[in-house]
């Protein structure tokens, strides 16, 4: 087996990671070592010559190289990653799979005192406040850090060997059923767990910290087909007994009707106010539950397990709950934070293929609203990732895609949770694609799917207003059109697309806002021309001719 050493700097990682390689006659990589050894220069030289960036290249080739994990039962190697090497998703995804991340946690006034008598420099500390430079890292790093086994490091460098071996050998007994955590924080809309093969184990330990005695799991068929065998195991191994609620699938399961069903069936099985509920399925069954856990009692915990790309990227995150009217969608709501959302990348292998492609409009939006880097990843893994390329999942494109979209959702709404400022810009595509999904009667388009046509339109009012400059919207339409999303006419009236815009939750004071794209970035507006709308709409359009089929 394989064990990594994560910290700050400072923690002690090559000190602990070469006492422990030795008691155990094992290899130790300092992977540092490793980067100045193929460099041919020291790593303050390559900072100044290539830059940090130029630094994190050669950081991800000596990760890459480290090879499979070794798969023995006794410890082979200990690496020792430098503090910044897991903040990139493709490290991590490299780093903690098949192995067994082991994180130093140190208190920021004792790691100064340390580097202040160390020989090494530390190009990201060196010429700063030490103290205020590993506060602000452990601020920046430490989701990434708690995803592993957590062993305070600030004792006797004995005693901190001593600690790993015994974390490494219950790691170890407890075998891969737990999975593998990519991220875990505690934000302010809940926490957020991220990991792959960890829905079982995360959900009980989850229900285990809220003191749940049962798990009551509100769910739809085709989820619960799915991924129920996985979730019932980890709740049996925490001895949770389990009770099941069934929802109808999709949007047939947002409607006050099955809420009322649901809810008295919830007080038929005396479910109390601090019992917590579980929600597994895509965006309609979260939006769903949710708002049953936010009126139940007048509001009961949650669990939010998304078993779908868009639910894991978006639904699933920032509290909004509700349901549908036949006057537009989501018009019965709350917002309601769940205690915890469990994000498991591998319930998404069994998606088919439309599901995942109509989920990456979600994540279109996002890249458009200035991330750069999931921009990128979408440009060159896009079409892999929505067509099911195993090599897709195997590369970590798709962990980095979730955690990307994930993450960033979460720090927009812990900002904004009531979508009283920024959490707006989430809406870009969102104003027309809703009109769409409307249009269909909310069963032709995915919600994505709806959304990338929205985003095309986002793009042209800008462009035609001078608010997103042409270059910006080429390139945004490019990558939908990589995607395959947003493609051909659809098959609605005008007016019929108009009309929802008119009970929009977009609209303060009686004027709709809109959210449109800039270059890099977003603005809102609430003065776009009726015309200019509908002659955007009416180029994504080609009703039936009149008298003809619908």
């Amino acid at each position: 087996m394989d064990v990594v050493l994560i910290g700050l700097p400072g923690s002690g990682k090559s000190a602990v990671g070469r006492r422990l390689a030795a008691r155990h006659d094992a290899a130790f990589i300092d992977l540092d070592e490793a980067v100045e050894r193929e460099a041919g220069i020291r790593i303050p030289d390559i900072f100044a010559d290539e830059g940090e960036a130029g630094f994190r290249t050669r950081e991800r080739a000596a990760i890459a190289a480290l090879g499979e994990p070794d798969a023995a039962p006794d410890l082979r190697r200990v690496i020792a990653p430098g503090g910044g090497a897991v903040v990139d998703p493709r490290n991590r995804w490299l780093l903690y799979r098949g192995r067994v991340p082991v994180w130093l946690d140190g208190r920021p006034e004792i790691l100064a005192q340390r580097l202040r008598r160390s020989p090494n420099i530390r190009p990201l500390i060196a010429g700063r406040d030490p103290i205020r430079t590993l506060r602000d890292l452990t601020a920046a790093r430490g989701r990434f850090y708690a995803a592993a086994t957590r062993v305070a490091g600030m004792a006797e460098v004995g005693s901190v060997v001593d600690a790993v071996d015994r974390a490494v050998s219950e790691t170890a007994a407890a075998g891969r059923s737990a999975g593998t955590t990519l991220l875990r924080a505690d934000t302010e809309i809940g926490r957020v767990v991220i990991g792959e093969g960890i829905a079982g184990s995360a959900v009980a330990a989850e229900l285990v910290r809220l003191g749940a005695t049962r798990a009551i799991v509100i769910t739809e068929p085709g989820a619960w087909g799915a991924m129920g065998a996985v979730i019932e195991a980890g709740l049996r191994a925490a001895g949770l007994p389990l009770e099941l609620l069934l929802l109808p699938q999709g949007e047939e399961a947002k409607s006050l009707a099955v809420v009322e069903t649901a809810t008295r069936e919830l007080a038929r099985r005396h479910a109390e106010r601090g019992e917590p509920l579980v929600a597994v399925g895509g965006g309609a069954l979260g939006d769903t539950a949710g708002f049953i856990a936010a009126t139940y009692l007048r509001g009961v915990p949650f669990i939010q397990v998304p078993t779908t790309l868009v639910a894991q990227i978006d639904s699933s995150i920032g509290g909004k709950t509700g349901v549908d009217l036949p006057e537009g969608k989501n018009l019965v709501g709350a917002f309601h934070q769940p205690a915890a959302i469990v994000i498991d990348i591998a319930l998404l292998r069994t998606l088919p293929e439309r599901e995942r492609r109509a989920a990456l409009g979600e994540a279109a939006k996002m890249a458009a609203l200035g991330d750069e880097r999931l921009f990128e990843l979408l440009e060159a893994r896009g079409a892999a990732i929505a067509s099911g390329d195993p090599a897709a999942d195997a590369d970590g494109s798709v962990a980095e895609l979730v955690e990307r979209c994930a993450w960033a959702k979460v720090e927009v709404v812990s900002a904004d949770e009531r979508e009283s400022a920024i959490r707006v810009s989430l809406n870009l595509g969102h104003s027309l694609g809703h009109a769409f999904e409307a249009a269909g009667g909310y069963r032709d388009l995915r919600h994505g799917e709806a959304v990338a046509y929205g985003l095309r339109a986002a793009c042209r009012i800008g462009v035609a207003i001078r608010v997103t400059p042409p270059q910006r919207a080429a390139r945004v339409e490019r990558l939908l059109d990589k995607l395959g999303l947003g493609m051909g006419l659809l098959p609605y009236a005008l007016e019929a697309v108009l009309e929802p815009l008119g009970t929009d939750k977009k609209h303060r004071a009686g004027r709709l806002r809109w959210v449109l794209p800039t270059d890099g970035g977003h603005v809102v507006r609430d003065d776009i021309p009726e015309g200019l709308v509908r002659e955007v709409a009416s180029g994504l359009l080609n009703p039936p001719a009149a008298g003809g089929p619908a």
